[in-house]
C-alpha cells in the first residue's frame, strides 16, 4: 500500500524539536483518512472487502487481490463482476449479472432456464449450500437448484444466518424468515407499516444473536434478548436507505448512496471527499477497534483513529504552515491548482491577511509563553514584523495595507463587492492593498499587545509602542477614520460618533464599533503610557456613550446573524480584559460580553469559548471547547461538504443572512467546511471544491490560549 501524505505525518510530529510536551496531556483518538492504493489492475471499482485468517480481499469489477504485510497479490479474472462473498473455506465467489463463478474460475454456475433473465444481487453459503438472491426471489443451489417459492416475484437484496439457524431475506416485499418448520413472512405479523415492507440490508453481529436490518427510512434490530430497537432520522440516522450494515463490538457502520454513518456513544457521517473517494458505499470492512475500510466506485478510504494529543495535533499544524501557508511572513491560506493535491498549493494575497496573520502572531505568542520554544518565538518575531510592514509599507503612518508584495510578485486585483487597489509603496520596491478596514486594525491590537505582554524584549516593546501610537494617532487625527491613499476614508475605518450614533448605515455597527476603539485607547494607554488615549477615550464615553453602546455588541435583526463579526467582538473584549479590569466602565463591557456569550454559545465555536471562560473568569462550556479541538480535522483541505439531503439535520424554516439554507443546530466539525470562524456553522452545504487548504491557525489559536490560561492541559 502505498502510504498517504496523512499518515506519513503521523511519524513526524512526535518528533518536534523544542516542544515540551505537558505529560499531563490527554490522549484521544483522532480520526484519519488514508487513500488505500489498489494496484493498477484492479482498477477502482472496489464492490466488496472481506477479512480471512491472513489476509485483506479487495474484490473488484475485475477479479480478487489481497492484502497482506503491506503488499498486495492477486490476478485480474474477469470482467463486470458485481458481487462477491466467501464459503466456509474463505473461498471468493464471484457473480456477473447472471452466472457466478469460483475465484479461479474453475467452477462456473448459470442460473436455471427458468430464472435466465434474473439478475443476481446476493450472494450466500450456508454449509455447503449457495443461496442466491435475484431480482425474482431466492435460489439454492447444492448439486441442483431450487426455488423458495415465498420469495418468488420478490427482489431478494441480502441473505443472513442467525445463531440459531434461523435463515433471513430481506426482500421488496417483506422480511422473510426460515423457521424448523416453514417459511414466514414477518410483514404480515410483526413488522411495523414504517418499513413499507422494503428492506434493503441484513447483519447478524458476531457475539450476539440479533438481527440487524435496513428499511427505506430506518435501521432497525430484531434482538434475542427482545430490546428490539428502530432508528430514523430523529434518532440521529443521517441519510438512507442504508445498503450495507457492518459492525464491530459495539460500534455499528452503515453505507448509503450518500456516504457512511458510525454509531458507537454517538453518531459520525463521512461524506465527501474529507474522507470517501466516493460518496456511493460498495461495502464496509470494520479490521479493528479504531480501523474501517470502506469501499466505493473509486477506492478504497481507510478511516483510522490514531492516539494523539492536541500538542501534538498542534505540532502537525504548525508543518503545514511552514510548508505552505508562510509568504513573505504572511500567514493566510493557499490555493492548489490542482483541486486536493497539496503538492499543487500556492500562496496568494488574499484581503484580510492582516486579521489571519495577526490570528497566527497571538497564537504563537501564547505557545512561548507556555513551552520557551525557540521556534515559537523566531516564528513570533517573524509575525511581528510581517504586521510592522503591514504599516510601514503604506508610506502612511498608522494606515496599515490589507496585504502586501514585492513589486515583482503577481498580484491579483479584488473582485470583492468592495474593491481593493494595489498601489506602490513609496521605495517602489512594495506594492500594498489598499481599503484597510477594521477587521485589520483589531487582528493588530489584539496580537500585538499580546507579543508585547508575552515576547517582545526592550527593543522589540520599543517599536510596539511606536507601531500603536502611530496607528491611534492615525484614527484620532482622522476624526476616527482610516483615511486612504485617496484622502478618503475607507469603507469599513469609521468609529466617528456621528456614523456610529446618528447613522442609520451604521445602526448595526454603533455596539461592534464602539466596543473596538474603546479597546483600542485601553491597549494604546497599556503599552504606551500615553494619557492622550485614556482623555479620547473617556471622551468617547462621557461624550458620546461607547460604554454603554458596547452592550448592545452583536445584537442582531431577528432573522439574521453575522458569523464574520464574531472575531471583531471577542479579540476586543480579550484587550479590555487585561488592560480595562480595573476600570470604572468595566461592568458595562462585563455587561455587554454577558449578552453576546450566550449569542454565540450554542455555534461551538472554540475560541470564543475560551475567551469568554478567560474574560467572564468562569467555565464557559470549556469541555466542548476541547471536543471540538479533538474533532478539528487534520486534513486542512477546504473540501465541498453537502448536508442538505441528512435526516439527522433538522432544517431551519429561516435561511441565513446570504439566503442559503442552514440546519437548527451546528453541523458537526469533521462533516462541515473546515474553515469556521467567520462563516455560519449551521449551513448546509459548503467549501472550495478542495481548491484551498487553510493553515490551521483556527486550532493553534484557541488551543495555546487555553494553555497559557491554564483553561485545560
Amino acid at each position: 500500500m502505498k502510504k498517504s501524505f496523512w499518515l506519513l505525518i503521523l511519524f513526524m510530529i512526535f518528533d518536534v524539536a523544542n516542544s515540551k510536551i505537558s505529560e499531563a496531556s490527554e490522549k484521544y483518538f483522532q480520526e484519519i483518512k488514508t487513500d488505500i492504493q489498489l494496484p493498477e489492475e484492479a482498477g477502482k471499482n472496489v464492490i466488496s472487502l472481506f477479512q480471512t485468517r491472513n489476509n485483506i480481499v479487495a474484490v473488484t469489477t475485475y477479479g480478487v487481490y489481497r492484502f497482506s504485510n503491506e503488499k498486495w497479490s492477486g490476478k485480474t479474472c474477469g470482467t463486470g463482476f458485481q458481487t462477491a462473498t466467501l464459503d466456509s473455506k474463505e473461498n471468493v465467489w464471484l457473480v456477473n449479472r447472471n452466472s457466478i463463478q469460483n475465484e479461479e474460475g474453475s467452477v462456473k454456475l448459470t442460473l436455471p432456464s427458468t430464472a435466465k433473465n434474473d439478475t443476481i444481487l446476493c450472494l450466500f453459503w450456508e454449509d455447503e449450500t449457495l443461496h442466491v438472491g435475484t431480482s425474482n426471489g431466492m435460489l439454492s443451489y447444492n448439486g441442483k437448484w431450487q426455488a423458495i417459492p415465498i420469495s418468488q416475484g420478490k427482489r431478494v437484496n441480502s441473505i443472513a444466518l442467525d445463531k440459531s439457524g434461523q435463515l433471513w431475506l430481506a426482500s421488496n416485499k417483506g422480511l422473510l424468515k426460515r423457521t424448523e418448520k416453514e417459511w414466514r413472512n414477518l410483514d404480515e405479523m410483526i413488522m411495523a407499516k414504517g418499513t413499507q415492507e422494503i428492506y434493503f440490508s441484513l447483519h447478524t453481529p458476531k457475539d450476539v444473536n440479533d438481527l440487524l436490518f435496513s428499511s427505506p427510512f430506518s435501521v432497525g434490530c430484531i434482538a434475542d434478548n427482545g430490546q428490539h430497537w428502530m432508528w430514523s432520522g430523529k434518532d440521529g440516522l443521517p441519510y438512507g436507505p442504508v445498503t450495507t450494515i457492518k459492525s464491530h463490538k459495539q460500534t455499528l457502520w452503515f453505507g448509503t448512496d450518500k456516504g457512511a454513518a458510525k454509531k458507537d456513544d454517538k453518531w459520525h457521517y463521512y461524506h465527501g471527499k474529507r474522507w470517501l473517494p466516493n460518496n456511493k458505499i460498495n461495502d464496509i470492512l470494520p479490521i479493528n477497534e479504531q480501523t474501517v475500510w470502506i469501499a466505493t466506485p473509486n477506492g478504497i478510504s481507510q478511516i483510522q483513529q490514531v492516539e494523539m494529543t492536541l500538542e501534538e495535533k498542534a505540532a502537525h499544524f504548525e508543518k503545514v504552515i511552514d510548508a505552505r501557508h508562510n509568504r513573505r511572513g504572511l500567514i493566510n491560506i493557499s490555493h492548489l491548482t490542482v483541486p486536493g493535491d497539496i503538492s499543487s498549493s500556492k500562496m496568494m494575497n488574499e484581503d484580510n491577511d492582516g486579521l489571519w496573520t495577526s490570528t497566527y502572531l497571538a497564537a504563537e505568542c501564547f505557545r512561548y509563553a507556555v513551552t520557551k520554544s525557540d521556534e515559537a518565538k523566531e516564528n513570533a518575531i517573524r509575525t511581528y514584523e510581517a504586521l510592522e510592514r503591514l504599516e510601514t509599507v503604506t508610506g502612511i503612518p498608522g494606515l496599515p495595507a490589507r496585504s502586501y508584495a514585492m513589486t515583482k510578485d503577481v498580484v491579483e486585483q479584488s473582485r470583492s463587492p468592495h474593491p481593493k487597489i494595489w498601489r506602490s509603496s513609496p521605495d517602489k520596491e512594495w506594492q500594498w492593498l489598499d481599503d484597510c478596514s477594521s477587521d485589520e486594525i483589531v487582528g493588530h491590537m489584539f496580537a500585538i499587545s499580546i507579543f508585547y505582554d508575552l515576547v517582545a524584549d526592550n527593543k522589540m516593546k520599543n517599536s510596539v509602542k511606536e507601531l500603536v501610537q502611530r496607528t491611534m494617532d492615525h484614527i484620532i487625527d482622522n476624526d476616527f477614520h482610516l483615511i486612504d491613499y485617496d484622502g478618503k476614508p475607507t469603507r469599513w475605518g469609521v468609529w466617528h460618533p456621528d456614523s456610529l450614533n446618528h447613522s442609520k448605515n451604521w445602526a448595526y455597527e454603533k455596539g461592534l464599533y464602539s466596543l473596538e476603539i474603546l479597546s483600542f485607547l485601553k491597549t494604546a494607554v497599556y503599552i504606551t503610557g500615553n494619557q492622550k488615549y485614556e482623555k479620547t477615550y473617556r471622551h468617547l464615553i462621557e461624550n458620546h456613550n461607547y460604554a454603554e453602546n458596547t452592550v448592545e455588541a452583536k445584537i442582531h435583526g431577528s432573522f439574521e446573524k453575522s458569523y464574520a463579526e464574531d472575531i471583531l467582538t471577542y479579540f476586543p473584549y480579550y484587550c479590555l480584559s487585561r488592560y480595562a479590569s480595573d476600570d470604572e466602565y468595566w461592568p458595562l463591557y462585563k455587561k455587554s460580553i454577558e449578552r453576546t456569550w450566550p449569542v454565540s454559545q450554542p455555534d461551538r465555536i472554540p475560541a470564543w469559548n475560551i475567551i469568554a471562560s478567560v474574560v467572564l473568569q468562569k467555565d464557559c462550556n470549556l469541555k466542548i471547547a476541547r471536543e471540538e479541538l479533538e474533532l478539528f480535522p487534520l486534513d486542512l483541505i477546504d473540501w465541498r461538504m453537502t448536508n442538505n439531503h441528512r435526516w439527522d439535520l433538522i432544517e431551519d424554516e429561516l435561511v441565513d443572512r446570504g439566503g442559503n439554507r442552514q440546519a437548527t443546530r451546528t453541523i458537526p466539525t469533521p462533516e462541515s467546511r473546515i474553515f469556521r470562524w467567520n462563516t455560519n456553522p449551521y449551513e448546509y452545504d459548503t467549501g472550495s471544491d478542495g481548491k484551498r487548504e487553510v493553515s490551521g491557525t483556527y486550532f493553534l489559536l484557541p488551543y495555546w490560549m487555553a494553555r497559557y490560561h491554564k483553561l485545560f492541559n
